[in-house]
């Protein structure tokens, strides 16, 4: 049995989607809102709430998280969600005897980081590799920058002319790596730094898909640190402080082995962007 939590997101919806299609074994952690995918085995969960992590964990032999609190607010943030709540799921995966830990972080986590999200991740990385359990984590990042201000009708927010070059991957891929790490020898106790087949800038992303829209992107200046205007609380400020970040240097990874290794084919640049300018804008370019 496998455990996807945060299937009612973006890249849990699609990991989710992906194993109900091949009939793999699914239970997924939900809330309120519970879940339309009908062949899972859907149980009612909070991170907040460690009894329903332990009936959640019962028999589950691999768990997939890509919950946070970056898009929340209120009662779920940064202490009761990804620090409280992600130690708490460790912990109840590790007590029912759980095989393998596959974990959504970024490559900016860091204990000592300035920014809340990216201590907390590195601090339930580290939790995670004491649990005794195999584990995987899978370094990504989903900038909103460019579709955001497109959804929005707004110029886009870029820090610093947004030039410095990230090989920003989808998040159809960061999914695919997911799923190829389940059961997968290869992904044991392995921390994997994913990114696409080509580096970009923001400003190269902005060009690019204003091309393909018929029309000039506006732009306007950012300071370090500022929180996105086209972009709701607290996601806002957390990706306000990664551009800020990604901006300091260039952060160009190269994939081809790890995509070969794990049967991945890498989405290039130019088909994420034409499905972001296209009629239906659904924010996430990675």
């Amino acid at each position: 049995m496998n455990l996807v939590v945060g299937q009612s997101g973006f890249l849990g919806g699609i990991i989710a989607r992906h194993l109900a299609q091949t009939n793999t074994p699914l239970r997924l952690l939900v809330r309120d809102g519970g879940t339309n995918i009908r062949s899972a085995n859907a149980v009612r969960g909070d991170l907040k709430d460690r009894a329903s992590l332990d009936a959640a964990c019962a028999g589950v032999r691999t768990v997939i998280t890509t919950a946070n609190s970056a898009q929340r607010g209120g009662d779920d943030n940064v202490a009761t969600v990804d620090v409280a709540g992600n130690i708490a799921l460790i912990d109840a995966a590790a007590a029912a005897g759980v095989k393998r830990f596959i974990f959504i972080s970024t490559d900016a986590a860091d204990e000592s980081s300035p920014v809340p999200l990216f201590a907390a991740k590195a601090r339930a990385e580290r939790h995670l590799r004491d649990s005794g359990m195999e584990w995987t984590i899978l370094d990504v990042w989903f900038p909103m920058l460019v579709g955001s201000a497109i959804g929005a009708g707004r110029a886009v927010s870029l820090v610093s002319g947004g030039r410095r070059r990230h090989s920003f991957i989808a998040v159809e891929d960061v999914a695919s790596f997911a799923i190829a790490a389940i059961g997968n020898p290869a992904a044991a106790n392995r921390r994997l730094v994913l990114g696409g087949p080509t580096a970009i800038s923001f400003a190269d992303v902005v060009a690019k898909t204003g091309a393909m829209m018929g029309r000039r992107l506006e732009v306007e200046d950012l300071a370090p640190g500022a929180p996105i205007p086209t972009l709701p609380p607290p996601a806002d400020q957390v990706i306000g402080n990664l551009a800020a970040g990604l901006e300091q240097q260039d952060g160009v990874i190269e994939m081809t082995e790890t995509a070969r290794e794990f049967g991945v084919t890498l989405t290039t640049a130019e088909t994420v962007l034409a499905r972001m300018s296209g009629v239906r804008i659904n924010g996430h370019f990675a």
